[in-house]
């Protein structure tokens, strides 16, 4: 199965798209990544879900990929007496340690952290920043507030602190064991939420130890701060809009967005925009024209992927979601001005024979007009590496690892093969050609670039490129 695009989706899978039938429709509409939220799936629930997309997988002879996004540490309220009170705007209302339940003057806060860190002047956000609250005093067993905007607040409501780095690991118990039980299942990429820090990415690579991707969650201030150390550490980035929005001010979020998405670029790592993007999909079987606008500015600006959470987890029309962002993806990338745009934000390859390669397969395939680039790739990092020029030729991406080929599902353009490993270079470019002419990328006669790191087999030694025909014959080269 060939898309007809270079953006790819992440589908979030939930309680309307938990059987087998619905995973194959919605890969068949479009989906290319399957994104499992751990905050409300359980083990051996995630172990069922990995098992129906692998059967699609097998059943499509294509390779999908897996996230599993973990939960993060929650920062929540303690109870209310009445199980909630309504706050008023200027009022002083106090967090304290007593576990007693609270009123409208004071609630429990459950979290030593947060008093350790806390300074007068910060601000605090209960139930995604409906109630805004200042700090006027701080300390080890009471954090006295000021009522910015007021309004009913009830049991276990979360709380943000955007202004304050606390001291908390990115990775609780919970995710864990979470992160245990998707690597034993075999996930292609983990996604971490409510990082502050690059040190956060560095405890979860020393868990998975290669075994899975590390994408890092983008959605508090401090992180945006911080963005290059961590994007440095991660394998890729996702914008997370919905937190983000809600731990600063939203009208800085499209900006965050556009940053993220150059940096990941510059850095040829991918990134994947995420949150409300088809929203009014849940309920309604077409989505407003300025969620279009926002799924092909995303598109424009040369995200690797975009993503659906309710709409295809929990809303109505989780097909009809993924169909439409699948059109608009297409769309988008037929516009005259879409390929011109990426190369406005193109950037110069680093000074590695890797990279310049890559950027050279890139100019040789458009200046000859090639039919296709052919990555063969054991890592995926000569793929990454030639999805980072933004081609306009289609990219195939070989490689003999199961594993390699999952995780470029989530790249920018690329079409992964699994395929035994060439024997030798002339072996190489015999069975890149008969697999572009097999995929759909080549018609006999027509050219191809091979681009491949030699001795083969060697992890990101990215050194060759060669031009060849596909053969009249399909048999010839």
């Amino acid at each position: 199965m060939r898309r007809q695009r270079r953006t790819k989706i992440v589908a979030t899978l939930g309680p309307a798209s938990s059987d087998r039938a619905t995973v194959s429709r919605l890969f068949r509409a479009g989906a290319d990544v399957f994104r499992i939220n751990m905050s409300h799936t359980n083990h051996e629930r995630m172990r069922e879900l990995v098992a129906m997309i692998r059967d699609v997988e097998g059943e499509s002879n294509r390779p999908i990929g897996i996230l599993i996004d973990l939960q993060g540490p929650k920062l929540r309220l303690g109870a209310f007496k009445n199980d909630a009170a309504t706050l008023d705007k200027d009022q002083t209302f106090v967090f304290d340690t007593d576990p007693s339940p609270g009123d409208g003057k004071r609630v429990h806060l459950p979290h030593a952290e947060i008093f350790a860190a806390i300074k007068p002047g910060d601000v605090l956000l209960i139930d995604d920043g409906k109630l805004r609250l200042t700090a006027l005093e701080t300390s080890t067993q009471r954090i006295v507030t000021r009522v910015e905007v007021g309004g009913k607040v009830s049991n276990r409501k979360g709380v943000s602190l955007p202004d304050t780095l606390i001291p908390l690991a990115a990775l609780t118990a919970k995710d864990i064991a979470d992160l245990d039980a998707g690597l034993d299942a075999g996930v292609d990429w983990v996604a971490l939420s409510f990082i502050q820090r690059p040190e956060d990415i560095a405890e979860a690579k020393k868990i998975t130890r290669g075994r899975a991707a590390i994408m890092a969650k983008i959605e508090k201030p401090q992180a945006v701060v911080r963005l290059p150390e961590i994007l440095d550490l991660s394998d890729a980035l996702m914008v997370a809009r919905g937190d983000l929005g809600v731990e600063m001010p939203l009208e800085k979020v499209p900006g965050v967005q556009k940053d993220m998405t150059r940096a990941c670029r510059r850095a040829g790592k991918p990134v994947v925009v995420a949150t409300q993007m088809l929203e009014s999909m849940i309920a309604s079987p077409v989505p407003t024209r300025a969620e279009v606008s926002d799924v092909a500015t995303a598109i424009f600006d040369g995200a690797d992927a975009v993503m659906l959470s309710a709409e295809s987890a929990a809303g109505q029309y989780p097909i009809e979601a993924v169909a439409t962002m699948n059109r608009i993806a297409e769309q988008v990338e037929n516009d005259a001005i879409y390929l011109p745009s990426l190369h406005v934000l193109h950037t110069e390859p680093e000074a590695t024979g890797a990279d310049a390669i890559a950027a050279a397969t890139r100019q040789v395939a458009e200046t000859l007009d090639l039919s296709a680039i052919v990555c063969w790739t054991s890592s995926g990092s000569t793929g990454l590496r030639v999805s980072r020029e933004r081609p306009q030729c289609p990219i195939v991406a070989i490689s003999p690892i199961v594993a390699a080929g999952r995780k470029l599902s989530l790249v920018w353009g690329i079409h992964s093969v699994i395929a035994e490993d060439a024997h030798d270079q002339d072996d190489m470019v015999e069975r890149a050609c008969r697999l572009a002419f097999k995929e759909g990328f080549a018609k006999a006669g027509q050219r191809v670039i091979v681009v491949a790191g030699v001795p083969l087999g060697t992890p990101g030694a990215t050194n060759m490129m060669r031009i060849a025909f596909v053969g009249t014959d399909v048999d010839e080269v």
